[in-house]
């Protein structure tokens, strides 16, 4: 993968694009999604802001935390910047076109599930329960 196929990949996914390559953003469902990559870090991120940290009641920051290992899947709450985010690491180089995609939709289902499910997909990870 790289930016000139993320490019692509991008376009198909929404008309509302700003940016350059290597920093989008763009709007999936009413969500504000931001895609940052460094070619030679051999890195990408997907991300969503999804509340203010300052609107994060303690006892919710431990439901993230929860949420991470068994119902986040490959998206994950994250707090930077004064924001909790819904963000999908990868190494870039790996990154296959239906992970990207299949990212940018567990990062926008992570975000809109926050107070509720907290969950990316309609799947529950249930494994090492002993």
């Amino acid at each position: 993968m790289n930016n000139r196929t993320l490019q692509t990949l991008i376009e198909s996914l929404s008309q509302d694009i700003e940016g350059d390559p290597g920093d989008w953003t763009f709007t999936v469902a009413s969500r504000q999604v931001v895609v940052i990559t460094d070619e030679a870090a051999d890195r990408m991120r997907i991300m969503t802001p999804v509340v203010e940290d300052t609107d994060l009641p303690a006892e919710q920051a431990r439901t993230l935390l929860e949420a991470n290992f068994d119902r986040a899947l490959d998206a994950r709450y994250a707090l930077s910047r004064g924001y909790v985010w819904s963000a999908f690491i990868h190494p870039l180089s790996a990154l296959t076109e239906d992970e990207f995609v299949d990212g940018v939709r567990q990062v926008v289902t992570l975000a809109e599930n926050y107070g509720t499910s907290y969950t990316s997909t309609h799947l529950v990870f249930q494994g090492g329960q002993n």
